[in-house]
């Protein structure tokens, strides 16, 4: 037995823990599951209870790692535990990049597939699901089964967070790159406002886009951000002499091992926002590295360690085109509260895939991580998810660790013909988690 939580360190189960080196392993440890069940378990990065099966068996896929390219189409074959990280140090230096990677590389390609991840790119490229041609599924009878596009199956596991079956593998079309370095372009906004009418109306021009937005502060500045915008540089936009494909991403500070509930409060962040905002002065063309562009919180190993024992809550929701008053709401009650994120940020999403429970949907995504430990919060959330349903919005299930089942089913409006599909495919409810109970999916 082997204690477990998501990567906001709240609601620690124990499960019997297991680790297949192999699709027959898996297909073995499915058949032989208890009435408790089997979840997969990638790099443990859903913060909350998605990867969790209280009592129940937790299958750490990490070991299946295999992988092949062609390089002609730039099509990649990948075992399910492989990771971004591993899969990028092998693709970048051939002139290829992942089709979607989201704020971390530390995640599997299982994982990308589970919870249909989204990165800064989601308003030109849509999420991960939107590129895959096939995947193959260990079923509840054991059977591994190979799936397209074609299969409603296919549809309910592309974000179906692992309630279908084991993925043990896919296949997905990557992008043809230069260089190992990003075109960024920075820009300041003054407030919320100003920041919805930049993005809107310049977010077209660039492949990859995000605002980080700085929650505390209040008045004519209530919202006011830092808006990242790029695309892949070419080589002829590098210094000469450099290797264009260079790429050996790493951490370079390790978090400490311990850290005093209450280190981030409106204080030091505020401190930090004030800096931050300063810091980024207004540039064009500014030539970066893939890593610092994409994943900033990687150089820092074991961040999630910062926020103290109690852990912390993300709170990630969308809300169509349109909605954009349910969007300033919230961010004005937030603001109004004195609430603390260490990193919040908002995108715009674009083409939504067929997934039956993916999150996104064309609109605004606003993404914040709060500490566990703050008074009213529970209560505030709840609110918040009121205005989010009453809009048509949601929130992400691979972030949440305290919804509603009420709310989810408002929420995923696809959610009964999903379970149509998941009931053909395991009758019997073999795969479960802790999310599953929760949200009774």
């Amino acid at each position: 037995m082997t204690l477990l939580t998501g990567w906001g360190r709240t609601a620690p189960t124990a499960a019997h823990l297991a680790r297949p080196r192999s699709r027959e392993e898996v297909a073995e440890l499915v058949r032989r599951a208890s009435d408790r069940g089997v979840a997969a378990r990638g790099l443990g990065r859903s913060y909350g209870d998605a990867a969790q099966n209280a009592g129940g068996l937790v299958l750490d896929c990490t070991a299946l790692t295999s992988w092949s390219l062609d390089e002609t189409t730039g099509l990649v074959t990948a075992a399910a535990g492989l990771s971004l990280h591993d899969l990028m140090k092998a693709l970048v230096p051939r002139g290829w990049f992942v089709p979607v990677t989201p704020g971390t590389r530390h995640v599997t390609v299982g994982g990308a597939v589970a919870t249909d991840v989204h990165g800064k790119n989601h308003h030109a490229d849509s999420s991960f699901g939107a590129h895959l041609t096939s995947l193959t599924l260990v079923t509840a009878e054991g059977d591994s089964r190979t799936l397209t596009p074609a299969d409603d199956l296919f549809w309910a596991t592309v974000g179906g967070m692992g309630l279908t079956g084991v993925i043990t593998e896919a296949v997905f079309r990557c992008v043809p790159i230069e260089t190992s370095r990003m075109r960024v372009d920075v820009e300041r906004t003054r407030d919320l406002d100003h920041t919805l009418e930049t993005m809107t109306a310049t977010d077209d021009r660039y492949r990859y886009t995000v605002a980080w937005i700085d929650l505390l502060a209040s008045g004519g500045r209530m919202g006011r951000s830092v808006l990242t915008r790029g695309d892949h540089a070419g080589r002829d936009e590098l210094p000469r002499g450099a290797d264009p494909l260079a790429f050996a991403p790493g951490s370079t500070l390790k978090a400490p091992p311990w850290a005093p509930n209450g280190l981030l409060n409106p204080l030091t962040v505020r401190a930090f926002n004030e800096a931050w905002y300063r810091r980024a002065r207004p540039a064009t063309g500014l030539v970066q590295g893939i890593a610092p562009f994409f994943h900033p919180l990687d150089f820092v190993e074991g961040w999630n360690r910062v926020y103290g024992s109690n852990g912390f809550v993300q709170y990630q929701f969308v809300v169509p085109f349109g909605e954009e008053t349910t969007l300033r709401r919230i961010v004005s009650r937030l603001s109004a509260e004195g609430v603390v994120s260490f990193l919040t940020v908002l995108k715009r999403f674009g083409q939504a895939t067929p997934g039956m429970l993916s999150f996104p949907i064309p609109g605004w995504t606003l993404a914040l991580d709060i500490p566990a430990g703050r008074r009213g919060l529970a209560g505030l959330l709840r609110e918040f998810d009121g205005w989010v349903a009453e809009a048509g919005g949601r929130i992400y299930l691979a972030k949440d660790s305290r919804m509603s089942a009420r709310d989810a089913a408002v929420m995923y409006p696809r959610l009964q013909e999903w379970r149509k599909v998941r009931d053909e495919a395991d009758p019997a409810g073999v795969f479960r988690s802790d999310l599953a109970r929760r949200l009774a999916l």
